[in-house]
């Protein structure tokens, strides 16, 4: 007899512009800027998101995260790949060509024909301590606003099609009475 596995277990997608992890340990920011590090980047525009203290007038001791791991990766890799070819160029730049679909594109990346050189996102999994990251966004480019754009858009991609949910812990309340809520 055959288990179901976790649906909110560790995930890993790679291609050669982008790098997405679902992970349950705790994400190294440093390692993951490197990861997207290019020797034609002029500018990697980073976000780090952590847990908060407090939402909403309430003190927060934790958030918690749990995700439908194999489909999330996947969603997570398209919102990457269209932050990519979405990504205009500066005034300096032409317009890049539209990258392949990430199961299409090739071994090898051409670093001086894309707005967006490379982009990594990762979410973590399970338990959140305040002060820790639940997710980092890096995208390298050769000009900052580009890089700027496609980190703020991924973001916000994440949050609303990911299959992500978080709950929230509240100092003082029964820890039965905390909801999960949608990513967004």
């Amino acid at each position: 007899m055959s288990l179901t596995p976790e649906a909110s277990v560790d995930a890993f997608l790679e291609t050669p512009q982008a790098i997405c992890a679902i992970t349950h340990t705790p994400l190294d920011a440093q390692s993951i800027i490197a990861s997207v590090q290019d020797g034609h980047a002029g500018a990697t525009a980073v976000f780090i998101g952590t847990t908060r203290n407090s939402f909403k007038g309430k003190s927060v001791t934790r958030l918690e995260y749990q995700a439908y791991s194999s489909l999330a990766i996947k969603t997570m890799s398209a919102i990457a790949h269209d932050a990519i070819n979405a990504a205009s160029r500066s005034e300096h730049h032409p317009t890049p060509t539209p990258l392949p679909a990430p199961e299409t594109q090739p071994d090898s990346h051409t670093s001086t024909a894309q707005a967006i050189i490379k982009c990594a996102v990762h979410h973590r999994l399970g338990t959140v301590p305040i002060g820790e990251p639940s997710i980092v966004i890096a995208v390298s480019s050769p000009h900052r606003k580009e890089a700027f754009v496609a980190c703020e858009e991924i973001l916000e991609q994440v949050k609303r099609k990911a299959q992500i949910w978080k709950r929230e812990y509240y100092e003082g309340e029964d820890e039965k009475e905390a909801q999960w809520k949608a990513n967004a």
